[in-house]
């Protein structure tokens, strides 16, 4: 496991997405630390490395809309996932992060009743988390696509693309974290 958090967003994250790949862009590649985005660098990123990269943001902020407003305040920020991705998804203050380390699990607790909740972008990214050691918990496949670790508040979910997490699994991934979170 990582002992340094390495990628986008703040290490007072609530909301921890793990991805198997970094943006192929010199600076992300050197990237040694958990780095505040700003503004417009979303939209650089995607006009720099393409559609997937969009995707993966704008499913990141769609999800964070999706998300129990009771638990969580993303909604309040910005009247649209839209706006919230544009101006604050992965930023400072934002307490999400895109990490490019492997998971670690430490017990973390942000704010008194906030604990972070992991998310393992892919299957196949998780298994061969699980394979090298990266990863060393149990893992509750609920279907082919989507695993859980309730202790550890782990859920693996499809990649974050339109076609693999569609709207209809952004929502029980939503419902998955809601779960996870009122434990």
């Amino acid at each position: 496991m990582s002992d340094q958090d390495i990628g986008f967003g703040t290490d007072d994250y609530h909301i921890a997405v793990y991805i198997a790949n970094r943006p192929p862009i010199y600076e992300y590649q050197q990237l040694e630390q958990l780095t505040p985005l700003t503004s417009g660098e979303i939209d650089f990123i995607g006009q720099q490395c393409g559609n997937g990269w969009r995707k993966v943001f704008n499913v990141y902020a769609k999800l964070l809309y999706a998300l129990d407003k009771q638990q969580f305040n993303f909604v309040n920020i910005a009247p649209t996932w839209q706006q919230y991705r544009d101006d604050f998804l992965l930023q400072a203050h934002s307490k999400t992060s895109l990490l490019f380390s492997s998971p670690s699990l430490k017990p973390i607790k942000n704010t008194v009743n906030q604990k972070v909740v992991h998310i393992i972008m892919g299957r196949t990214y998780a298994k061969s988390l699980l394979a090298t050691g990266a990863l060393d918990i149990k893992l509750t496949w609920l279907n082919n696509e989507f695993a859980i670790n309730r202790n550890q508040r782990v859920i693996v979910c499809p990649y974050f693309d339109y076609r693999q997490l569609s709207n209809v699994k952004i929502e029980r991934l939503a419902e998955l974290i809601k779960e996870v979170n009122s434990a």
